[in-house]
This record gives structure tokens, sequence and C-alpha cells, in this order.
């Protein structure tokens, strides 16, 4: 194997390990920010609300972000969401950490690489020098034929384009790397403006709803103090209108009783008067009309004869209420009073008759 050839394949192998190296960096990196994540959500679980639901939107790759809702503690969800931040920080920063690691043993591994390779050149070079002083101090273009110049040549040009194409791969690969690094923190960076954004949102729709419901209990609230209020005052007026009625029913039974009383003080006045007249009295003849079983009949009879203009008097007894007409002086007037009283047919008094009427202290 020729030095070219073996330069070109240390080469290969370093660039193939490089990368196979750089690739599973980057996958764990990933995997440990995936893990993160998915620690800090199972340590931290973010309570789901009514007013709330997980959201998704698509960031720069096509892929789905899933967005936790707010905690109902704001204190909570930012020691979480700060949590979580310094968790993303130290992701990336040990993923970069490790990028600037392999870019340094691929640094290292090129280095020796071309050491190795200058050493095998030097090496090459001493034989070759050597050969010449053995060969009477002849150069190599001397000694050697066209046809292994040309092959020389051309393995050299070979060579030297070879270490172009590695250094531009070289640097193709550096920049690769630092415009990964700069879309991985622009990326970064568009996330947590997205994230902000999208907090700041669910911030302000969970104070808009905080308030609309604020207000609606508040109008409930006036509604129901107005309602109560509302039906305190029926209540307190019903009662008033009842005890109103109750007044009135009171001082109508009153008035009656009063009328009732007054009427039967009336009743008792006049009884007291005619049996004063008749027991204390000068006159001793009384025509009797009728003997009433109560005071009420008694009272039908007497408006009929006081109607006439008779001058009636009543008098209780153990058989009923005695009804008298008079008292007149002799027996002539009180008799020619009973004929009139029976010849009234709408007296309707046949059965009247004249009593000597004699005070009880001298029966």
């Amino acid at each position: 194997m020729s030095m070219n050839n073996k330069q070109r394949w240390m080469g290969g192998v370093v660039l193939l390990g490089g990368g196979v190296l750089l690739t599973a960096l980057l996958l764990k990196g990933n995997d440990e920010i995936a893990h993160d994540k998915t620690q800090a959500t199972i340590t931290h679980p973010i309570p789901k609300t009514e007013a709330q639901s997980q959201t998704a939107q698509s960031n720069q790759n096509g892929e789905m972000v899933s967005l936790q809702p707010l905690a109902v503690d704001v204190e909570t969800e930012k020691r979480l969401l700060e949590e979580q931040r310094r968790s993303r920080e130290k992701a990336v920063a040990e993923q970069e950490a490790r990028a600037a690691d392999f870019l340094k043993m691929q640094q290292e591994a090129e280095a020796a690489a071309a050491r190795k390779a200058a050493e095998e050149y030097a090496a090459i070079n001493a034989r070759r020098t050597a050969e010449q002083e053995s060969s009477d101090n002849i150069p190599p273009e001397l000694g050697e034929d066209d046809k292994a110049k040309a092959q020389r040549l051309a393995e050299e040009k070979k060579k030297a384009e070879q270490q172009k194409v590695d250094q531009q791969k070289t640097d193709t690969e550096k920049k690769l790397v630092e415009d990964k690094r700069k879309a991985d923190a622009e990326k970064k960076l568009a996330e947590e403006k997205r994230k902000a954004e999208t907090e700041k949102k669910a911030e302000e729709e969970k104070r808009k709803a905080e308030a609309d419901k604020k207000a609606a209990d508040e109008k409930r609230k006036a509604e129901a103090d107005k309602k109560a209020t509302e039906e305190k005052r029926k209540a307190e007026a019903d009662k008033k209108a009842a005890d109103e009625k109750k007044h009135k029913v009171e001082a109508d039974k009153k008035a009656a009783d009063e009328k009732k009383r007054k009427a039967e003080a009336e009743k008792k006045a006049e009884a007291e008067k005619a049996r004063e007249l008749m027991e204390n009295g000068d006159k001793k003849w009384m025509v009797q009309v009728a003997l009433a079983a109560n005071q009420a009949n008694a009272d039908a009879v007497v408006s009929k004869l006081r109607a006439k203009g008779y001058k009636v008097t009543t008098s209780p007894t153990s058989k009923g209420v005695r009804i008298m007409v008079g008292p007149s002086k002799d027996r002539e007037v009180a008799d020619a009073a009973r004929k009139k009283i029976t010849s009234d047919e709408s007296l309707n008094m046949k059965s009247a008759w004249v009593i000597d009427w004699v005070p009880l202290d001298q029966r």
C-alpha cells in the first residue's frame, strides 16, 4: 500500500468516525432533553382547569410542541417554568460542550494524521536521500525513468488535490457545525419567544375568564340581593296588610260589641225605667197587650206600638217579657186605649186587657 493510499484511508476513517460520533452526541443530547422534559412533567405535573386545555403549535421544523395549561397557582407555575428553562439551558450547554469536545477530538485526530503523514513523508524523503547518496549523489530525477517520473508527479498532484479536498471538507464540516449551532440557538430563541407569547396569551385569557366570572358572580349576587329585598318588602307589606285587616276586624268586633252593649244598656235602662214607673209611680192602670217569649219578639211589638204613637213599657217576668201600654190614672182611660189597640187591624192584638197595677211593696 502506497503512502497516499494510507493517508486517504486514514483520513476517511477519521471523517467517518467523527461523523458517527457527532451523530451519536446529537441523538444523545436530544434524548436527554426529551428525558429532562418528561421527567419535569412527571415530577411537576401541571393541573388542568375547566377553562384551559392543551394546545399544539408547529415549530420551524414542522414538529408539534405540546403546551401545558397554566396552573391555578401563579407562583407554582412560575417556579415550574423556571425549572424547565434551567433544564433546557443545562441540556443545551451539555450538548454544546459535547460538540466542542467532538470538534477538539476531530482536530486532534486531524493533527495526528497530519503528523503521521509528515513523519511518513519525512521517512520517504530520508530513504530517497539515502538512496541518492548511495548512488553517487545522483538526483532522483536523473535516476528515474520517464514513466516513474510521471507516476510520481501524478501521485504528488493527486495528493495535493486530496489534501485540498480534505481541507475543504473539514472547512465544510466546521461550517455545518457552526451553522447548526447558530440554527439551534435561533430555534431556541424562537421557541422561548413563542412560549412566552403563548404563556402571556394564556395568562390574559385566564385573567379575562376570572374577571368575567367575578362580574357574573357580582351580578348574580346583586340579583339575589334584589330578589331577597323584594321578597322581604312583599312579606312586610303582606304582614302589614294582615295586621291592618286584623286590627280592622278587631275594631269592627269592638264596635259591634260596643253597639250591642249600648243597645243592651238602653234596653236595660228602659226596663228599669218601666219597672220604676210601675212600682213607684202614681198611675195604677196599664194595658197589657202581649207577653213575648224573648226580648227580640218584645222589641218587634214595641216598635209597632210606638210607630202608632203609644207609650210602651216592657217588664221582664219569669214567663217572658211583658209588653204594656200606659199607665193611665183611671180604668176608663186605660180601657179606651185597650179598645183602640184591639180594633187596629194593623197591630193584630186582639188579646189586650187592662190590669190594675199595684207597686210590689203593696202586693
